[in-house]
């Protein structure tokens, strides 16, 4: 009898450890980032996209991200970038004509380590499958990027959705706030979700107020990070704007099941060609 209790025993105690272990398995850590690149600008000078290609793809290479949503992304950009990172995978169109015109806002993600389930790209307007649609007050047709992912080693699956908001329209930023806040809760419900851009306003707008204090709540990831490197601003316009007086306007926004590690944002390089973008990346470890 004793040897039954103790094989017993034994038993549960080998069920508990695997239920722990299959646990740690499925946790998946992402090093996450969003990432305005500049559009190729002639007027640019010396910062032109030609003299920053080549250290635009060694800092995702080098900063080991797994995904990252970009934005102002021209078609021939987007295949520079296509040919300096092979091991990423991509997804996304340009957005005046849903193929190949105008910018587009991609998502990169490692191949071998993500599967695609679905993805699509919808215009940020009151008609969301028109292509190029102007939506409310806005200046220019605008665009959010989608992706329903699965991790391949755990199996779990993620959305991840990308955008550039309007530069110049409030309700136009809060109307698409509110747009891309359906779609994830449409397309993926209660599953983990992770929202970048540059929303071309601070954290005081009514844009990052929506998108912040919804029902359904995303969490700014800098804000909510156990840890915070670098600079606490991401446009710098080439350094032309002084330090103190940069903003934050590109941010990752997490659903309130991911846990953030640590968030960076790099301090810009200098000088012409020095720097990476008018921007800063926004880089952030994620855990869910």
């Amino acid at each position: 009898m004793f040897k039954h209790i103790f094989l017993s025993i034994s038993a549960l105690c080998m069920l508990a450890f695997a239920a722990c272990t299959n646990k740690e398995a499925d946790t998946v850590s992402l090093n996450y980032a969003t990432f305005n690149i500049r559009y190729d600008n002639p007027e640019d000078s010396l910062n032109n996209w030609k003299y920053r290609k080549d250290s635009v793809a060694a800092f995702i290479t080098a900063h080991n991200l797994d995904i990252v949503g970009c934005q102002e992304v021209l078609y021939h950009q987007l295949t520079d970038l296509q040919e300096r990172l092979p091991d990423y995978g991509y997804v996304g169109v340009c957005r005046d004509d849903g193929d190949r015109a105008g910018e587009a806002a991609p998502i990169f993600y490692k191949k071998d380590r993500f599967e695609v389930l679905a993805n699509s790209t919808f215009w940020l307007s009151q008609y969301p499958d028109s292509v190029g649609f102007i939506g409310w007050d806005g200046a220019c047709c605008r665009i959010a990027t989608w992706a329903k992912l699965r991790e391949r080693k755990s199996g779990r699956i993620f959305m991840a959705v990308n955008t550039h908001f309007d530069h110049v329209g409030t309700e136009a930023r809060r109307k698409a706030a509110l747009l891309i806040i359906d779609s994830i809760r449409s397309i993926v419900g209660e599953e983990p979700a992770i929202l970048t851009g540059d929303f071309n306003v601070n954290d005081e707008s009514e844009a990052y107020k929506t998108i912040t204090t919804n029902e359904f709540v995303l969490n700014d990831a800098f804000k909510t990070a156990e840890e915070r490197e670098g600079v606490t601003w991401t446009f710098h316009d080439w350094g032309k704007i002084p330090e103190d007086e940069c903003e934050k306007i590109d941010f990752i926004f997490v659903t309130s099941g991911i846990s953030v590690k640590k968030a960076l944002i790099p301090h810009p390089g200098t000088g012409p060609t020095g720097y990476l973008s008018d921007h800063n990346p926004h880089i952030a470890q994620l855990e869910f």
